[in-house]
C-alpha cells in the first residue's frame, strides 16, 4: 500500500500541488485525471523523488515502484536488449537473453536495433517492457497511451488487468477519460494541482458530463457551428 499526506508542492510562489491525501491499495488500478498542467507530473515525480515536496509518502517495506514518464529517453548508440540489460541490471536482477527474448514475443521490439531511432511507440512499448521485467510493486505511469496505435493499446490494457489480477499496484495519468475508464477501479480528478473528487466505477458514467460542465459551461450556444 502506499499512504500519501497532504502533499504540497511549489515552485517559488507558484504552487503547483496543494493538500493531495490519497492511499493506494495492492490489486488495483488507479487513474489520474486532469487537464495538460493541472500537476499530472509533478505528483507522480514527487511519488517518485524526483521532485522534493511537502507532505508525507508511505510505502510499504521493500516496495519496488517503476516509474514510466510521459518522454522517454534513451541513450544513443544503446540498443534496444542493451538497454532491457541494463534495466535489470540495475535492480541486480540477471536474466538470460533467451528470456528477454521469449518476453519480446509479445512486443515484436526490433531489439538489435538502437532504441533512439525507435518510433514513439516503440519506444514506449521498450520502457514499459522494462519496468515489468524488473517486477515492480507500484507502477506510476504518465500518460501512457499517448503515442502508442491501436493494437499497444490493447496489449498494454490486457497487461495492466493481469497485473492487477496478480496483486500489483497500478497508477496512470491521462487527460483521455477513455482510456482510463476502461480499465481503472477509481479516478481520481486533479485540477488546479488540488484532487477535485474521486470517481468510483459507478460514477464513471456522470464522470465526462461533470468534467466538461466545468470547463465548457452550459449555457454556451452552438448555433452558429450548426
Amino acid at each position: 500500500m502506499i499512504r500519501i499526506e497532504r502533499l504540497a508542492k511549489s515552485y517559488g510562489s507558484k504552487k503547483v500541488l496543494a493538500d493531495i491525501s490519497v492511499e493506494l491499495f495492492p490489486g488495483s488500478i488507479y487513474g489520474l485525471a486532469g487537464s495538460n498542467g493541472s500537476g499530472k507530473t509533478t505528483l507522480f515525480e514527487c511519488l517518485r523523488k524526483i521532485e522534493d515536496c511537502q507532505g508525507s509518502i508511505t510505502l510499504e517495506k521493500q516496495a519496488k515502484v517503476g516509474y514510466l514518464p510521459s518522454s522517454v529517453y534513451f541513450y544513443p548508440n544503446m540498443k534496444g536488449i542493451e538497454y532491457l540489460e541494463f534495466c535489470l541490471s540495475a535492480r541486480k536482477i540477471k536474466i538470460r537473453r533467451t528470456d528477454i527474448e521469449e518476453v519480446n514475443r509479445l512486443f515484436e521490439l526490433p531489439l538489435n536495433e538502437y532504441a533512439a531511432d525507435y518510433s514513439t511507440g516503440m519506444k514506449k512499448k521498450l520502457a514499459f517492457m522494462a519496468l515489468l521485467m524488473q517486477k515492480n510493486d507500484l507502477l506510476l505511469l504518465d500518460e501512457l497511451f499517448n503515442g502508442l496505435d491501436l493494437s499497444a493499446v490493447l496489449l498494454f490494457k490486457h497487461i495492466l488487468l493481469k497485473m492487477k489480477e496478480n496483486n500489483k499496484t497500478v497508477f496512470l495519468s491521462s487527460h483521455i477519460l477513455s482510456s482510463l475508464t476502461e480499465i481503472s477501479d477509481s479516478i481520481f480528478y486533479l485540477q488546479g494541482g488540488v484532487i477535485r473528487k474521486t470517481y468510483l466505477k459507478a460514477d464513471f458514467n456522470c464522470m465526462e458530463k461533470e468534467i466538461a460542465n466545468e470547463f465548457i459551461g452550459q449555457g454556451i450556444s452552438l448555433q452558429h457551428f450548426l
